[in-house]
């Protein structure tokens, strides 16, 4: 496990009924080869959380995350190339991509989508290559998980001007109550992570509250967004169980209610581990 940010937090207590995490990056949580994801795996399954996504955000990422998910039966990938490395989306790039995504252990075209927070790429490089993923998503029908950071109108604008995929999960959702009921009402999928619970996220828990079971998952983000009581410190997916009971707090549901519903949700988004 990497410790190049402070100790890593102690664990959660179990919950009551297995979840998925929906996205992780594994490989920058210090994960390397199939020992060290079989232990990651294992610290997770400890506290009920038995399968995960672990999911690129550039070509080397990609190609680490589908050999990965072949060696464990717990562990599917999503690949795509993350919107802030967007400035050279050349034609070998794509390909390597597509071929990636194809492979049977790759489930989702991810994460991709628009980043107005960071201006390491230009805002029509990003859009270009959004555009290319969501017909990826569509040509090998599978999920399209979007990354949206500070652009919220111009990810609905493209997804709605090329026309959505089957399955669309917005991952680590960061907009308001009105964004999410346009989601829901568009049937989206809906993906909660360690900032729901921070102090701070009350415009998200008022989100997670219009957010029908159904559409509903749950995310690390690992090792980003350490949820309350540990923010700031390493993340990696045993630390779910965290973001999962605030979210059965704010949906005001018992805690295994919640984790059945979005496990249930996660093989319906992701097909069966």
């Amino acid at each position: 496990m990497s410790d190049r940010r402070g100790t890593p937090p102690p664990a959660p207590e179990p919950l009551p009924v297995p979840v998925a995490d929906a996205h992780t990056h594994l490989d920058a949580c210090g994960v390397k080869t199939p020992e060290d994801l079989a232990a990651a795996m294992d610290r997770a399954a400890a506290v009920g959380v038995t399968r995960v996504v672990t999911v690129a955000d550039d070509l080397d990422s990609a190609r680490w995350a589908a050999e990965a998910a072949t060696w464990h039966p717990g562990v599917l990938a999503a690949v795509a190339l993350h919107p802030t490395r967007t400035s050279e989306f050349g034609p070998d790039v794509r390909a390597a991509l597509e071929e990636l995504a194809a492979r049977p252990r790759v489930r989702a075209v991810g994460e991709t989508g628009l980043d107005h927070y960071w201006d390491y790429a230009p805002h029509d490089a990003q859009e270009f290559a959004f555009r290319w993923h969501i017909d990826l998503a569509k040509r090998l029908g599978k999920p399209l998980m979007i990354h949206d950071r500070d652009a919220h109108d111009d990810v609905l604008r493209v997804l709605a001007e090329e026309g959505a995929p089957e399955t669309v999960v917005f991952h680590c959702f960061s907009g308001d109550a009105a964004m999410a009921r346009t989601c829901v009402e568009a049937g989206y999928v809906l993906s909660f992570a360690g900032p729901v619970t921070f102090r701070n996220g009350g415009d998200l828990r008022e989100a997670a509250a219009v957010v029908p079971l159904e559409q509903l998952l749950v995310e690390t983000d690992a090792p980003f967004l350490t949820p309350d009581p540990y923010r700031g410190r390493p993340n990696e997916p045993y630390l779910a169980p965290h973001t999962v009971r605030r979210l059965a707090e704010v949906k005001g549901v018992e805690v295994a209610e919640l984790c059945a519903a979005v496990d249930a949700n996660a093989e319906r988004v992701f097909g069966p581990w």
